[in-house]
């Protein structure tokens, strides 16, 4: 029973991913543009869509936007069908809001798909069961899932917020090793959620004080994954789907625009052995950054700002070494594909 169970929530694991892909890739590549054309600066020298490069950002920013309601939304389906759309969906979007980021999604779409599975149970006259998918799901498994989202998730949240920020001001100016690995972990972890976001807090913390070393430790962790993963799906064919391998261009546009949410659908497909190795190449090349002294005197942009950083040459090594890590750890964690 449990192991069917496991598998159904693999299948609506990898149909969330599969709905999700084209907002991600769309809206990363055209933010990748925005960034490239208007400077790393764009989201806040330009009013939204006020020239060619703010419209091709705030675009893409829109369409990655809808990311986490997908996924919540076309998990919750492929576990309970089109009755658990919406509520998997206000799920994804809640998730969003209260920075729980694409695990947080997950978490909802599953939670979604079960509750409205039981909501179809409830006993009605014959007379009035046109009123379940209509009304009756929608109007409780909402209901349900807000208050699930907001009273108990969104406070878990809140406190992992609150240790993590302090964890991380008190390893400031020491312990670079133990510093880089931690927050190189925390912004591959979940990319977008609740961790990721701490690290880049304390990143830009740090940057308003004048200091520019966590700043450059976060490009270097925030690129990784994207990259290892094209390392990976290049050197080791085998180990991936031809859809997963058709994404190749998109992941090496996620690294150089610093976008790390193009590992997000491969690591919600196979998180067991997707998110360990993605953590173990950020968090050496987020302590590499460390020891090399390096600083990035900018809060985005990746490699469209390369010539900010104070040694271009040791970046690029800290972030190849990085994705070299995530792609070993991923060939020789991924089992091979014997069919499609």
């Amino acid at each position: 029973m449990m192991k069917e169970k496991l598998r159904e929530i693999q299948e609506a694991l990898l149909s969330g991913v599969s709905y999700m892909l084209p907002f991600v890739i769309s809206g990363g590549i055209l933010i990748a543009l925005g960034f490239a054309i208007g400077g790393y600066d764009i989201p806040t020298s330009v009013k939204e869509f006020g020239s060619f490069s703010s419209t091709l950002f705030w675009v893409g920013k829109k369409a990655f936007a809808l990311m986490t309601p997908v996924l919540g939304a076309y998990v919750a389906y492929s576990i309970a069908d089109k009755p658990a759309i919406c509520a998997g969906m206000v799920g994804g979007l809640l998730a969003d809001y209260l920075g729980a980021g694409f695990l947080g999604a997950l978490i909802a779409g599953i939670f979604a798909g079960y509750l409205v599975n039981e909501l179809k149970k409830i006993p009605l006259p014959a007379s009035l069961r046109s009123l379940l998918p209509t009304l009756i799901i929608p109007l409780l498994s909402v209901s349900i899932m807000g208050l699930f989202m907001v009273y108990i998730l969104g406070g878990p949240i809140a406190t992992l917020n609150h240790v993590l920020q302090s964890f991380l001001k008190s390893l400031q100016g020491g312990g670079l090793i133990v510093l880089g690995i931690i927050q190189g972990c925390m912004l591959a972890f979940d990319m977008g959620g609740p961790c990721n976001k701490v690290a880049y807090a304390f990143a830009l913390a740090a940057a308003e004080a004048g200091n520019w070393a966590p700043m450059s430790a976060n490009f270097v962790a925030s690129m990784v994954p994207p990259l290892g993963i094209a390392i990976a799906c290049l050197a080791a064919k085998q180990k991936f789907t031809v859809n997963e391998k058709a994404a190749v261009p998109g992941l090496f546009a996620g690294a150089f625009g610093m976008i790390t949410e193009f590992a997000i659908p491969f690591a919600a497909a196979d998180p067991l052995r997707v998110i360990p190795s993605l953590m173990a190449g950020s968090a050496v090349g987020a302590t590499l950054s460390y020891l090399f002294g390096l600083t990035m005197n900018a809060p985005h942009g990746g490699l469209f700002v390369f010539f900010l950083s104070n040694n271009i040459l040791l970046f690029l090594v800290a972030l190849l070494c990085g994705g070299l890590v995530t792609a070993t750890c991923l060939s020789l964690a991924k089992k091979t594909k014997t069919a499609e």
